[in-house]
């Protein structure tokens, strides 16, 4: 089993998990645990099963075979941000609005925002760098605006595991090195951090702990460790082999 410090207590363990879509597996076989406080990365090549691993880990899709143990932790209470792509940008809501939606573990989807969680809000807002954007709609925003919004969603969930499914694809550089910051803070925190990145050097030199995946865990520990030349041909060579035509491979082990 991989484990990224044997020495922590573990946010999350992976039991022969897999997950998949239609009997075919995105993410084949998965057994490891990533210790509570943790920054993770989640590399590999496209198609490798990366944002599907997430989702289950959030809880959105059911594994195929084995299972997923959160320590006690509620799929609720876990702040997932999803790719820029999955947002519906067409929505007429506010960026005040769609950063409180954060907010609903704790007040309900229906109750008013009191004081407390008002301040949070605005604090949430400010520290992303969007004061004055509060009553424009997200439609109105740039990529890297919507991206800061996204985070200031998760600041004011106020989790103890946060989920980013490429949270630094397709912004500016200033707007990368904020994102990097909070990403800081909340390992600093000693919150669990796991993100899907593409960026070696980035994942290299802000990330401790990296899992590369290819539909399987190619190799999962130091991200110095992981990221070499020969880690990389495997997964490349595992994912252009893989058929998502084969049959169910038959091996239900939970």
């Amino acid at each position: 089993m991989f484990a990224t410090n044997l020495n922590a207590a573990p946010a999350i363990a992976f039991h022969h998990v897999t997950l998949g879509y239609d009997g075919h597996p995105a993410v084949h076989h998965l057994d490891g645990a990533v210790a509570q406080g943790d920054l993770l990365a989640v590399a590999g090549p496209n198609g490798s099963g990366k944002s599907t691993l997430l989702k289950g880990i959030a809880g959105l899709m059911r594994p195929l075979a084995g299972h997923i143990d959160l320590n006690g932790l509620e799929t609720r209470d876990i702040a997932y941000l999803p790719q820029l792509a999955e947002i519906d940008r067409a929505f007429p809501v506010s960026v005040e609005d769609f950063v409180g939606m954060g907010l609903w573990r704790k007040t309900g989807a229906w109750r008013a925002i009191d004081g407390a969680n008002k301040a949070a809000l605005t604090n949430a807002i400010s520290t992303v760098g969007l004061d004055g954007f509060e009553q424009r709609t997200i439609g109105t925003l740039s990529g890297g605006q919507l991206q800061r919004a996204l985070f200031a969603r998760v600041l004011v969930q106020d989790s103890p595991l946060i989920l980013l499914d490429e949270p630094l694809s397709a912004i500016d550089t200033n707007t990368t090195t904020g994102l990097l910051q909070l990403i800081d803070r909340w390992h600093r925190e000693g919150r669990t951090v796991i993100a899907v990145l593409h960026d070696f050097d980035l994942i290299k030199a802000h990330f401790p702990n990296t899992l590369l995946l290819a539909r399987k865990a190619v190799a999962w520990g130091k991200s110095l460790d992981v990221i070499t030349p020969l880690n990389m041909a495997a997964a490349r060579a595992m994912s252009e082999r893989w058929d998502d035509t084969a049959p169910w491979c038959g091996d239900h082990r939970t």
